[in-house]
């Protein structure tokens, strides 16, 4: 488990080092108990470690790929061989059932063993000149130090994500984990201390948001990965966006749909419904708040999935009987009432209204955690409708209604800025094929619920739901710069498009 003596502290240029900020506790959010006190970075810690990074930025990138792997296949190993013990972590400092615990350690050994593989495999491009003497290829040169700002509700997935890539492709890394799950943060940054990782080359400062902020701050910082809100995220784009040389890719929220047409299997279309909106208690970025069911099997549909979400097991993240979790914290509580609350005001039909849970389903001894159960409603479509528009981050979600073909249903899926993930339900190859080419989304499912990314896959949207994709392959676009290099073999200079490369003077 954790070494060291609370509050625990800051990991800068390979010390364990006390922050300048006031310490602050992780809470358990299912029984409301201090897991632990751990030190918050100050602005001048975050300094410190931005320069740290800089100063070990040069000697990182001169190292092979294969010898920079070798520190994620120590992480790798420690990841599979304590993989019970960590799940059990996340599902105590997230709220996380267990199972989600356990494949969120998972998740971040698939990204581990995606990166640190990678490294054996080819690099660049060769690219035909239509000089024949000429050869030309491309070569990727890493950006230099990469600030990772990481979410809470994937705490130990997401950041390898970030870092695991970044790092092999010869990148620094300043890490800022989500202040709601700071223990997460000090395994991780164990792992990487214990997998011998050079002075500098990997740092994590924890606190709240501003050391966030001082992170995206510092020019030194070339390339900042984002996963959070989207507020958070566009805030970051709109300061980066006009400074020359500094670059980021964020993932942020959604207001992600299923769509379930009159060609839909129930047996496959119910359980993707239920799946998608309340895993991880409807706290996924990818988690389906919309369900715009056709009609002419709507009644079918809305009894099977009512009856489901009135049964759901909600309880101990810890039992494996529980299906549901608590929220992460009170704002998220405060936040799914305020919108359950809108339904109403906008109209909506309650369903399902499990958000004030009975005495006897909270676990003994859990009180004082965030417990709230499904709120389902049914309205029609209506553009103006906030709730039908605006992310909640909870298990809260719209059944919709629609007529007509799959064109209504995307229509309706497509009207929100988010453009995150969704699902269509369908047996009909015609309307899967429609929403795939027509659906605004980075991430879509067919048959399946709109939530389990695998790590080989580019994990990001469209619109307000991000810019990127700071995961596998594609982050390293973001954490690299292409360089296209051309030599000529000949003797002669000759150039393309049939460029004179004759040299004229005057007489």
């Amino acid at each position: 488990m954790v070494h060291g003596t609370e509050p625990y502290e800051l990991y800068v240029d390979g010390e364990w080092v006390d922050g300048g900020g006031e310490p602050f506790e992780s809470t358990n959010p299912a029984t409301g108990e201090t897991i632990a006190t751990f030190a918050h970075a100050s602005s001048a810690d975050v300094e410190r470690a931005v320069g740290a990074a800089r100063a070990a930025a040069d000697e990182w990138r001169r190292r092979s790929y294969v010898d920079r792997a070798e520190v994620l296949w120590d992480v790798y190993a420690e990841l599979r061989d304590r993989k019970d013990e960590l799940g059990d972590v996340v599902s105590r400092e997230c709220g996380k059932e267990i199972s989600e615990g356990l494949a969120d350690i998972e998740e971040a050994a698939h990204m581990v063993e995606w990166a640190a593989g990678n490294a054996r495999h080819p690099h660049g491009d060769v690219v035909p000149s239509e000089i024949a003497s000429k050869d030309a290829y491309m070569r990727r040169r890493p950006r230099g130090v990469v600030g990772c700002i990481t979410p809470w509700n994937f705490p130990v997935a997401i950041p390898f994500w970030h870092m695991a890539v970044t790092l092999v492709e010869g990148n620094t890394v300043v890490w800022k984990p989500a202040e709601q799950t700071p223990y997460c943060g000090r395994i991780v940054a164990e792992m990487f201390d214990d997998a011998g990782v050079p002075a500098g080359v990997f740092n994590v400062v924890q606190g709240y948001g501003e050391v966030g902020a001082a992170i995206v701050d510092d020019d030194r910082v070339d390339t900042v990965l984002f996963t959070g809100s989207a507020e958070v995220g566009h805030s970051i784009d709109e300061q980066l966006g006009g400074r020359p040389g500094r670059t980021c890719a964020l993932e942020m929220g959604g207001k992600n749909a299923v769509v379930v047409t009159e060609a839909a299997d129930l047996d496959i279309a119910v359980p993707s419904a239920v799946l998608s909106a309340f895993k991880t208690t409807g706290q996924r970025c990818v988690s389906a708040e919309r369900l715009i069911v056709h009609e002419a099997l709507y009644d079918d549909f809305r009894d099977r999935f009512v009856d489901a979400a009135e049964r759901l097991a909600v309880g101990d993240p810890l039992d494996e009987s529980t299906f549901m979790g608590p929220l992460i914290d009170a704002d998220g509580v405060a936040k799914f009432r305020e919108y359950n609350a809108l339904a109403r005001e906008e109209g909506a039909t309650v369903l399902v209204d499990r958000a004030e849970l009975a005495p006897d389903e909270i676990p003994d001894g859990h009180d004082a955690g965030h417990w709230v159960g499904p709120f389902v409603y049914e309205m029609d479509y209506d553009p103006e409708h906030r709730v039908l528009r605006e992310e909640v981050f909870g298990p809260h979600v719209a059944l919709i209604p629609y007529g007509g073909g799959v064109e209504r249903a995307v229509e309706i899926h497509d009207a929100v800025d988010y453009g995150l993930a969704g699902a269509i339900i369908s047996e009909d190859y015609r309307q899967l094929n429609y929403y795939r080419d027509e659906a605004d989304v980075g991430l879509a499912y067919a048959n399946l619920p709109c939530i389990g990314a695998e790590v080989q896959l580019p994990f990001g949207g469209v619109g307000k739901s991000g810019k990127g994709a700071p995961s596998a392959r594609e982050v390293i676009e973001a954490v690299t710069e292409r360089t296209a290099w051309t030599l000529n073999n000949a003797r002669d200079i000759e150039m393309a498009q049939g460029l004179s490369a004759e040299l004229r003077f005057e007489e």
